[in-house]
């Protein structure tokens, strides 16, 4: 079942009853102003109106059933996630097998990884752009265990200049174009779709495969997510055919961005929406850690 993505930009009361999200709007007094939702139809919950009011009792329940809950800032970019501390029931044998993993597996499933992320990204600018993009194959292919060439960081340097052209005056690491602003909370959905799946298959989100600052609590979501960020691109550029290269957050917008999670990915050979794909992938990566398997599920876009 594909869970649905709720989004909160307005002031509004979210209450519990019987199993139910219940939803309050303050502002209007008509039969439309509470609305229910079965919270077993939910797996992310964006709250982005500082004027949102939510209890106890539905925060545990949200938790309960592996809802995502994400906490915007005022410049509403999702900064803060809510998810349970064990919902698996068997936590504790995979995070061992987790913990345990030796540093030699890690950098396979690392290498696994780079060079999943570069092939989709091939994958999307020989859709996008114009230029030859056969160099995104050969470094997909020539990704060494570990990474230690770095092709990752070669591969993006490419990636992003032919992506969107010059004349978007666009750079990655610049926070205050447009561009970024639609990525950066494409990416906040997407990563908080991947910790999701990490905790309801009973890993630790913040031991990961390559990232490990100690500040990070979702190191291993933002290893995962790699290879699926392509897919947020794509959606960023259908955006920006759409409404343009200046568009900013607006409601219509964010609207096409908290469609991610049910966008249609390609793994293991068959369709599934990105949400059931990152499951796959979370629960193959399991089974690498336990030793069950050798290579993790990832899309082929």
């Amino acid at each position: 079942m594909i869970k649905k993505t709720l989004c909160f930009s307005n002031k509004t009361q979210l209450t519990l009853k019987l199993g139910q999200l219940v939803i309050r709007l303050p502002e209007t007094s008509d039969e439309h102003s509470v609305i229910t939702r079965p919270i077993e139809d939910i797996g992310i919950i964006v709250l982005e109106s500082r004027f949102i009011t939510i209890t106890s009792a539905l925060m545990a329940c949200l938790a309960e059933n592996n809802v995502a809950v994400m906490i915007c800032n005022d410049k509403h970019i999702p900064s803060a996630m809510m998810l349970p501390l064990s919902y698996n029931s068997q936590t504790t044998k995979k995070a061992n097998a987790q913990i345990a993993s030796s540093q030699p597996l890690k950098k396979q499933l690392w290498q696994q990884t780079v060079s999943a992320k570069i092939s989709n990204q091939g994958a999307l600018l020989a859709e996008k752009c114009s230029e030859e993009t056969g160099c995104m194959a050969i470094w997909a292919k020539n990704v060494k265990s570990g990474d230690k060439d770095n092709l990752e960081a070669r591969a993006a340097v490419f990636y992003w200049k032919n992506l969107f052209p010059e004349n978007y005056d666009f750079a990655r690491g610049d926070d205050t174009h447009p561009i970024n602003s639609l990525l950066n909370y494409g990416y906040a959905i997407l990563r908080a779709v991947v910790a999701r799946a990490i905790v309801a298959t009973g890993l630790i989100p913040s031991i990961g495969l390559f990232h490990s600052n100690k500040y990070n609590p979702y190191c291993l979501a933002d290893d995962i997510m790699e290879p699926y960020r392509p897919y947020v691109d794509k959606k960023v550029c259908e955006i920006i055919d759409l409404y343009g290269r200046e568009c900013g957050l607006t409601k219509e917008i964010k609207k096409e961005l908290l469609s991610i999670p049910v966008v249609d990915v390609k793994i293991n050979n068959l369709r599934r929406p990105l949400m059931v794909a990152v499951t796959i992938t979370v629960a193959s990566l399991a089974k690498c850690y336990c030793g069950e398997i050798r290579k993790i599920s990832y899309p082929d876009m």
